[in-house]
């Protein structure tokens, strides 16, 4: 029987973003957002008032997480140094290599990962703006917070003053600690390695990773809880507008192909990531997936049909079908 082939139902096919566009890309990202964290810098006894607001707030919660754990960072180096270097390193090691794993395992949703990525960091950059808030390590020391970082600084590469290397504490913002984008990113990791890790561990460090991190960033005075609740509600924020980033892309990029050499254009674009499941990695739209029937072959249950309506009510199935040549399709 021939088949034919409804127009929209062949497989879609992938694109696999060049390597050499992607890094440039998210190093500008990335660069635009440090320096508009630097930039926007607020007045100090405005970010001191908006964190004893914070510490307000959860007193009238009765929400005081942030005290009990720093004391105990501070009195056990054992839990406070690592804790020192989970928060002044894998922010920086854990979020790269999330998206190259992406990048290298999970193309297809690599561009929307890393677009809910970039948009929720922006959100999070008009929060620093419009917000500046001075995190409990700098609050004066009559409201029971100690400074890990600068209370165990001997130990790794940082400086007392902030978590950016020694020397280079002025190259940072300390009063953007609304919302935390530590929490943020780590979140942003651990539900990509849930969803897509193939493997327990996979699994199991997407739960742990920004759980470690919440508790970390309050034990070390970095971030107060609601820090931490304000940079997941950033992150769903970001999930949401992504579908709306990536059709605004979508047509910028289709504005800019009109306006280029089809030269540039054709090496500008992503390369074809060809699809599983067929020859030359195309899908087969048919169901039967190129398996043929011969004349005569019968699909399931016919017979009982053909002897249903042709048989008397004494013939028996065989005596139906018995000398009847099947018709030919």
């Amino acid at each position: 029987m021939p088949h034919t082939e409804t127009p929209g139902t062949g497989a879609t096919p992938r694109t696999r973003p060049r390597w050499w566009t992607e890094l440039p890309l998210i190093a500008l990202v990335y660069a635009c957002y440090s320096a508009g964290r630097l930039l926007v810098r607020g007045d100090i006894s405005d970010a001191v008032d908006h964190g004893l607001a914070i510490l307000d707030i959860e007193k009238a919660l009765f929400l005081n997480a942030e005290h009990p754990l720093n004391r105990l960072f501070t009195r056990e180096p054992w839990i406070g140094v690592p804790a020192d270097f989970w928060y002044a390193s894998l922010h920086y090691v854990v979020t790269p290599a999330v998206l190259v794993w992406l990048f290298r395992s999970h193309t297809v949703r690599y561009r929307a990962a890393r677009t809910w990525l970039m948009v929720s960091t922006f959100i999070g950059l008009i929060g620093f703006t419009l917000l500046p808030t001075c995190p409990p390590r700098l609050l004066d020391a009559g409201h029971g917070f100690v400074d890990t970082m600068a209370q165990y600084s001997s130990y790794g590469w940082w400086g007392g003053e902030a978590s950016a290397p020694r020397g280079l504490g002025g190259m940072t913002n300390q009063y953007a600690a609304m919302p935390s984008l530590h929490v943020g990113w780590a979140l942003w990791c651990g539900v990509l390695l849930w969803r897509h890790g193939r493997t327990r561990t996979a699994r199991v460090a997407g739960v742990v990773y920004p759980l470690v991190t919440t508790i970390v960033v309050m034990g070390t005075a970095n971030h107060y809880l609601l820090d931490a609740v304000a940079g997941a509600a950033v992150m769903g924020a970001g999930l949401l507008l992504t579908p709306l980033a990536m059709r605004g892309a979508d047509r910028a990029r289709a504005r800019l192909a009109a306006r280029l050499p089809a030269s540039v254009t054709a090496r500008l674009a992503p390369a074809a990531a060809p699809a599983a499941g067929g020859p030359g990695g195309v899908v087969s739209p048919i169901v039967s997936g190129g398996c043929q029937t011969s004349a005569g072959e019968r699909f399931p249950r016919q017979r009982e049909q053909r002897v249903a309506a042709g048989a008397g009510p004494d013939a028996s199935p065989s005596d139906a079908d018995d000398g009847a040549p099947a018709p030919a399709r």
